[in-house]
């Protein structure tokens, strides 16, 4: 039994001024990561602060049009919202292929967002790992690593980021507003969560005593043409191999706005401003979505067991593009199948 202190926050300032007096503390939500690495001996947080009662459930529109969203609004809600139904499906589609109904029931926003890589090796504390452990090694490098990271790897870790929400929300642009004791600050999703390097144990971007308050989406939700496609062994509670999140604005068969990133591939969210790039003013064709394709994956360096992970991806993006142009979602290609 790992002995921790149990504070709960009674405001945003409050449980600020407890993380940053305790540097081994932790927050906790839902507690549906966090819960799991304490039992696994991963995580051994000093205090655990709760956090679960300040008022960050909103989910609201701002003043440009977009949308304001609660770092603890549950999952679950966020996916069934009728204003992200309607206008962000993308984002809708990315939630419910992830974890289960009971777990997105309890997971957060800013839970998700902060959520460890599911390497075994991470979990397996007899086993040397850079995340868990900085400087011990990486046995996932010469060891069995089928699901790891073939894009944005280091000497230092291959493991992957396992998050399905943060997929789309990279690929729709979105912000992170985040609360510390200098005050408030903005910062992109895409630069939100880290590359390994020779720093795997840092997960993010986010500086000490600071926590996620809201999450913000742009205006534009590319409601029509989008597809999000998800990869696994099995097809419910199962991590992705490979994820993409496509999205894509048409002037007749035209691509004048696209948006395009993948999961299960790399340390975070993985986009690419140049293969976007390759895409405007093309036709929406199966040759330009190959040329992305490639543009996506151009570094993509495998190891023994996950050389597979490059074609698959490679297929994936192209599909996933094919259904975004036609307007037909990846639900909706199973209904079809079905």
């Amino acid at each position: 039994m790992n002995n921790f202190q149990y504070s709960r926050a009674t405001d945003i300032a409050d449980a600020i001024r407890l993380l940053t007096a305790d540097p081994g503390a932790k927050l906790i939500a839902g507690g549906t990561n966090l819960i799991d690495l304490m039992k696994e001996n991963v995580e051994r947080p000093s205090r655990l602060i709760d956090i679960s009662r300040l008022p960050l459930r909103d989910i609201e529109e701002t003043a440009d049009g977009g949308l304001r969203i609660g770092a603890l609004v549950p999952n679950s809600d966020l996916a069934y919202h009728p204003l992200v139904e309607q206008r962000y499906p993308l984002l809708a589609a990315a939630i419910l292929a992830g974890a289960s109904a009971q777990l997105r029931n309890m997971a957060s926003v800013g839970g998700n967002l902060m959520q460890r890589t599911r390497c075994a090796y991470f979990y397996d504390t007899a086993t040397p790992c850079n995340k868990r452990e900085p400087g011990s090694g990486c046995s996932a490098i010469d060891g069995l690593n089928r699901n790891h990271a073939i894009l944005g790897t280091s000497a230092s870790c291959i493991a992957t980021n396992p998050s399905d929400m943060s997929v789309a929300l990279v690929a729709l642009g979105a912000l992170v507003h985040i609360a510390g004791p200098t005050g408030p600050r903005t910062i992109a999703l895409t630069d939100f969560h880290r590359l390994p390097k020779d720093k795997p144990h840092v997960d993010t971007n986010l500086g000490t005593g600071e926590i996620i308050a809201a999450v913000e989406l742009p205006k534009h939700g590319f409601a029509r043409n989008y597809s999000y496609l998800k990869i696994r062994d099995r097809l419910s509670y199962a991590f992705a191999l490979v994820s993409v999140a496509a999205a894509l604005e048409l002037d007749g068969n035209a691509i004048s706005e696209v948006r395009l990133a993948l999961g299960g591939v790399a340390h975070k969210p993985w986009r690419s401003l140049d293969a976007e790039a390759a895409l405007r003013g093309r036709a929406a064709t199966p040759d330009h979505f190959s040329r992305a394709a490639d543009l996506l994956l151009h570094g993509a360096t495998a190891r023994a067991h996950n050389r597979f992970k490059i074609e698959l991806a490679r297929r994936a993006i192209v599909r996933t593009l094919i259904q975004a142009a036609s307007a037909t979602p990846q639900s909706q290609a199973h209904k079809k199948i079905a």
